[in-house]
């Protein structure tokens, strides 16, 4: 297998950050949970965690967060009665991998104890076809007869951010079957775990002690033989629907996968990846450095992608942890959900799926924030009910210790119309628009609502504005006509204009139902007149740059080099009230910018220059997010070269993991899934020049000099399609299968793809 194909380590460091940021690294996922990538004899210390995509427990006033579940992977070897750890024996050699063809991770680790030498191999994976199960492959010898003695089973001793989250364990035998169960502290809601071994050697004892439920195997070990077991177990909470108990639910699994065996479970599994990677493997030839970073953010991607029926999304740490709150941010819609879009629309669907879920509580939260409004007001850090989780007082002060007001939650109103975009957008690519009957159409109603309720309109202007809001850049709150929340808030009243027409005219009686079900029709004719009087902040006729709010131009010049100069403590947080950026215009993160990127077809490419080149500097990029949308707005005037330095910046931020781990006094460590998603949208959208529209695919390559070609999937309308793009000659491949045929402009020609064909085109 080649390096693109697999991340490796071959030495451990025995430091407490360097655990954590592997722990990211080599964590392994399949969307039902994620189990970080450490060694096998670790525990809470160490950071082990197995998260649970869509349960959270709160505790106190602590914050919300998701739930981690025992760990039914631990094990843990005596030998001669002294027990064996990375962590306190010596260790002669280590090495690790991660292969990203099928999300196995491995480890080879070498110790020295008490003279004698000790090798252990495992394996571990999270099945892809059976999202409930993990299974684990554990091997070792010794050069010496030994005494040996195997702790394996399920360890309790869980890793939380913010309190115990699981309370009233019961630690117990069932058969053959190791049995954790437990509930939730805030909803009671059931979890369980069960863990069954496969093992030919050794007698058994079974011990509960210091919170670990565990089976002991003892042998005396041959000296130079190999010994093998294999662990199959299973996690379920309330959120699953199954027949029966959770159980007898979760037993029954581990039985199933037990008597399949470890090759055949692992066979199947590589198949489910098999499939992935056909859909959605991005080839980039002459850069080996940019194909391992851009494969392994989609593998990030593809580890996280929700399980199909669950009506989950992706939060903004994915299942790494529990940081961020496990929450779903804009993150999603604006940085995710395109990869999805254009590869794997079946989870695209899932995570429109989620909001529509969650409509209810965007429902509630428009009600009850600041003085009240009308329709949805999405969560900013929204969770398994919708509700905000996000808090009024959200950031640390290293330098006083106290926490600081911020206004993420009240006036970060961009996130409705994000999602009403990206709902839109579903049905635009897809040509689906069952979507938009089960949920979809009503969402983005109820999003046009929240914003007419919320616009003011300035009658000596004779326009509508959006006051006291937060754009992207959070070190600037409670600023007035924002750009990119003022488009957003347009772009919103068109589509919801749009999806009017679209059911006026094809499902009449589902348009009559919805429209008498949320009591909307009086307030059709003032989207139409919001549509076209919101006021949109324009070029300077000179400069050609766009105020990125009302006033913004009036700020402190300064380089973000002197303002940090000015910082007492490194973690101190530049905004809230009192920060260091927020009376200059050095801002957080990509704002005018990333309005351009989103909306690249109103804008020509002047403009886009001019205002790349004059918020660039301004831009402290103090968020994942904002590098790629620089990246990819740069390749739309030409700057390939800057936009690759912020391509392999974006692409390379989890497999290198120096990330900052801390904002104010808030742990933030974990992987970045909204960046891995812009990494893709650089690769395909930027230097590969595509743009899906409602009609057609746009090609307009701006190819790397140093790429010889660009070879990508996509989905279209519901037909695949295979696309090379080499610096001379692009070729679409249209898969036998596909239905129809599909429409693209490639360096402005137009011509049809059909079913089964292949068309060469050449250029430059």
């Amino acid at each position: 297998m080649s390096k693109g194909w697999k991340v490796s380590a071959d030495q451990f460091i025995n430091e407490k950050e360097s655990i954590m940021r592997m722990g990211n690294v080599y964590q392994i996922a399949n969307g039902y949970m994620g189990y970080r990538g450490t060694l096998d004899e670790f525990g809470l210390d160490e950071l082990v965690g197995i998260t649970i995509a869509g349960i959270f427990d709160r505790v106190g006033d602590s914050w919300r967060e998701p739930v981690n579940a025992p760990n039914g992977g631990y094990t843990k070897l005596t030998v001669d009665d002294n027990e064996v750890s990375a962590l306190t024996s010596l260790v002669k050699r280590h090495s690790q991998t991660l292969g990203l063809v099928n999300a196995v991770f491995e480890r080879e680790t070498v110790y020295e104890v008490n003279g004698k030498v000790l090798t252990v191999n495992t394996a571990r994976f999270l099945c892809a076809d059976k999202p409930n199960i993990g299974i684990i492959k554990y091997s070792f010898s010794v050069d010496k007869k030994a005494s040996i003695k195997i702790n394996t089973g399920i360890d309790c001793n869980i890793w939380d951010l913010n309190g115990k989250h699981l309370v009233d364990l019961q630690l117990e035998k069932n058969n053959d079957a190791l049995l954790v169960q437990a509930v939730t502290n805030e909803l009671r809601k059931k979890v369980v775990v069960a863990e069954m071994i496969d093992a030919s050697f050794g007698t058994e004892v079974h011990e509960v002690k210091n919170n670990q439920n565990l089976r002991v195997l003892s042998l005396d070990a041959a000296a130079g033989k190999v010994y093998t077991f294999y662990k199959y177990f299973s996690v379920f909470t309330e959120n699953d629907s199954v027949d029966g108990s959770l159980t007898e639910a979760a037993i029954n699994s581990v039985k199933a996968v037990r008597v399949v065996g470890y090759e055949k479970n692992l066979a199947e599994h590589n198949a489910a990846w098999a499939k992935k990677w056909a859909y959605c493997d991005v080839l980039i030839d002459g850069d080996a450095e940019a194909q391992q970073a851009l494969r392994y953010s989609i593998f990030q991607l593809l580890i996280v992608a929700p399980v199909n029926g669950s009506a989950n999304s992706i939060p903004a740490r994915a299942l790494s942890g529990q940081v961020y709150k496990g929450a779903i941010f804009w993150d999603t819609e604006m940085f995710m959900f395109p990869f999805f879009l254009y590869t794997y629309p079946e989870k695209a669907v899932e995570l429109m799926r989620y909001r529509i879920k969650t409509l209810d509580g965007a429902r509630r939260k428009a009600k009850t924030e600041s003085v009240g409004f009308e329709g949805a007001f999405y969560a900013w850090e929204s969770q398994d009910d919708g509700d905000d989780a996000c808090t009024y007082f959200n950031i640390g002060d290293p330098n006083t210790g106290r926490d600081l007001r911020t206004h993420f939650r009240d006036k970060q109103v961009h996130i409705s119309g994000d999602v009403a975009i990206a709902m839109w957008e579903y049905f635009k690519l897809t040509g689906d628009d069952s979507l938009l009957l089960e949920g979809g159409a009503e969402v983005i109603l109820e999003c046009a609502r929240f914003y007419f309720s919320y616009a003011y309109f300035n009658r000596n202007k004779n326009r509508f504005e959006i006051l006291d809001v937060i754009g992207p850049d959070e070190y600037h709150e409670r600023v007035n006509n924002n750009a990119f929340t003022n488009m957003v808030a347009k772009a919103t009243f068109e589509i919801a204009n749009a999806t009017v027409k679209y059911l006026k005219q094809n499902h009449q009686e589902a348009f009559n139902t919805l429209i008498t079900k949320i009591n909307i029709a009086n307030e059709l004719p003032l989207f139409v007149e919001a549509e076209k009087l919101l006021y949109i902040p324009q070029p300077d006729k000179h400069t050609k740059v766009i105020e990125q709010f009302d006033t913004y131009f009036k700020l402190k010049e300064i380089s973000i080099k002197e303002l940090k100069s000015k910082m007492i403590h490194p973690n101190e947080y530049l905004g809230a009230g009192q920060g260091l950026a927020v009376p200059t215009q050095v801002i957080k993160q990509a704002d005018v910018v990333m309005m351009l990127n989103m909306f690249k077809d109103r804008y020509p490419k002047e403009i886009k220059k001019a205002n790349w080149e004059y918020y660039e500097p301004r831009t402290e990029h103090g968020s994942s997010l904002s590098a790629c949308a620089y990246a990819m707005v740069a390749t739309e005037f030409g700057n390939t070269d800057f936009a690759y330095e912020y391509f392999l910046k974006t692409a390379k931020i989890d497999i290198e993991a120096k990330y900052k781990v801390y904002v104010g006094t808030i742990f933030m460590g974990g992987s970045h899934p909204a960046a891995n998603g812009g990494a893709w949208m650089t690769a395909v959208f930027g230097f590969g020049g595509v743009k899906a529209g409602d009609e057609y695919v746009t090609i307009d390559p701006r190819l790397y000099k140093k790429w010889n070609a660009l070879q990508f999937n996509m989905i279209y309308k519901g037909n695949r399609f295979n696309i090379k793009i080499t610096k001379d000659e692009i070729v679409i491949d249209a898969e036998a299968s596909n239905r129809n045929s599909c429409k693209f402009i490639v360096t402005g020609k137009s011509l049809d793809c059909a079913p089964g064909k292949k068309e060469t085109i050449k250029y430059g």
